[in-house]
């Protein structure tokens, strides 16, 4: 029989063991506001400035085509965030979607993936601040990021509006920083549009060299990750005013946003590189210098140190929200799990927070590149499993629930599996070994601890919404 969950009329059976009923988070944010914190993730500081960077080191000319290919595939999966999201809003975000639709074992496993992503990706963001913070004052990656985190997690601890209007401001100002490398990389065209289409890297000695095909799919772990913040809006979901009609709208909305701020500056900087090394170098504070004067390269680099600590508090606030469902659902032994589920007077659950941040400042003294790759392999199989669970969306009792549908289902789901399967394949070895090697001992944890006790652990909570 296959293990799934029982439609949300009849949910699992709870013991008295399971003490008091789950607590809900207070629907405060609307579309704009939940868009803030969501494009705030994704643009410009955790995409454009950090690591799109990486991508030009190894793919130079070849990076903007890697990313607009890399946005097509996650306008598929935007739609099936859309449709789980509008179908089952819960704060668990993947786990809670697949696992109401694809089963429990199946839930564990994206919740794992996402765990991946949760502590690891604000440390490779966050130690980035450095590189940018080199015109006031130097100070080594490590700690700048530690500092960083640190930050994040006060701002994770205040009231959710609040961080929407800090968020908001801060976007304002990586606008302007996208906006002001655009023009510059545009006014200081230096190859035709054609290029974009030739992937070519330099080593820096003045050889060239071609960018092929398995190197492109190679970065394209990466590739999807630079728009992968669109998802934060899931992780609102419960907090969203009417998440039927909101979580649809802030999903599809930030991708689009985050599709145009992302790739312009990056067609303009591909395009206006004085030359292939300096592209491949990938030091864009240094390019912007270069075409302006020291005093607009300062003030761009102090934009794009905000923006990082702008997507560090948001990564913070949706991360907290993860590690907060999975304690409300049971998936620790029942002290963590309770520590988890614990709210502060501004509603923020404190203990996942603290949980989040406090590791992520450790994270930031351990070398990224590994981190970044395992990244890549992690949002791969959780699209993936998305992606499962879009197309077993319309069965059963799930089949007639209000929620915003896809177009082209099952088409797009079939396609998406098979995108990202292939995509798995294509990454690196040590990473996928590692993800692996978590993703198997979590496994044996679901086999030990939690399948033995269905009745009390794991059971994932659906809130009642209250605007159908």
């Amino acid at each position: 029989m296959t293990d799934t969950l029982r439609p949300p009329t009849t949910p699992p059976t709870v013991t008295a063991g399971t003490a008091e009923a789950p607590r809900k988070l207070a629907r405060s944010l609307g579309v704009v506001g939940g868009t803030l914190l969501t494009l705030s993730c994704v643009t410009p500081a955790s995409s454009l400035f950090v690591l799109v960077p990486g991508l030009l080191n190894s793919l130079g000319t070849a990076t903007a085509m890697t990313i607009g290919i890399g946005a097509v595939i996650c306008v598929a999966v935007a739609f099936a965030y859309s449709e789980l999201g509008t179908l089952i809003p819960s704060a668990g975000g993947e786990y809670a979607m697949v696992g109401t639709l694809a089963g429990r074992f199946a839930g564990w496993l994206s919740f794992i993936q996402s765990l991946i992503v949760v502590m690891i990706v604000p440390s490779v963001i966050a130690v980035g601040t450095a590189a940018y913070l080199a015109p006031v004052v130097h100070v080594s990656g490590p700690v700048a990021g530690a500092a960083v985190m640190l930050a994040s997690t006060v701002a994770g601890l205040l009231d959710l509006r609040a961080n929407a209007w800090i968020t908001g401001i801060f976007l304002v100002l990586e606008v302007i920083a996208a906006g002001v490398v655009s023009v510059l990389g545009f006014a200081h065209q230096q190859r035709g549009f054609s290029s974009l289409f030739h992937g070519v890297v330099a080593d820096g000695q003045g050889h060239t060299s071609g960018v092929g095909l398995s190197a492109v799919m190679g970065a394209m772990g990466v590739a999807l990750f630079v728009t992968q913040g669109f998802s934060t809006a899931i992780y609102l979901s419960e907090e969203l005013e009417n998440p039927r009609r909101n979580v649809a709208r802030t999903v599809l909305w930030t991708l689009g946003l985050s599709c145009v701020v992302i790739m312009l500056p990056v067609i303009a900087i591909t395009l206006g590189a004085p030359d292939l090394a300096t592209l491949t170098g990938g030091d864009l504070s240094g390019m912007v210098a270069g075409w302006s004067d020291s005093a607009l390269g300062t003030f761009i680099s102090l934009c794009i140190a905000l923006a990082i600590i702008n997507a560090g508090i948001v990564m913070v606030i949706q991360n907290s929200r993860v590690l907060f469902a999975s304690g409300r659902d049971r998936a620790w032994p029942e002290p963590v799990n309770k520590a988890f589920g614990t709210l502060n007077r501004f509603g923020a659950p404190w203990v996942a927070t603290l949980a989040v941040g406090v590791p992520g400042a450790v994270f930031c003294f351990v070398p990224n590149t590994l981190l970044s790759s395992i990244t890549g392999v992690a949002v791969a199989a959780l699209y993936l499993l998305v992606a499962v669970g879009a197309l077993l969306s319309r069965r059963g009792a799930h089949k007639d629930v209000p929620a915003w549908r896809q177009p082209l289902w099952p088409v797009l789901p079939v396609l998406l599996i098979v995108a990202l399967g292939y995509v798995i394949t294509q990454q690196d070895h040590t990473a996928l070994m590692w993800t692996g090697i978590i993703t198997a001992v979590a496994s044996l944890y679901w086999v030990f601890y939690l399948r033995p006790r269905q009745e009390t652990r794991w059971v994932i909570t659906l809130p009642e919404d209250e605007q159908v």
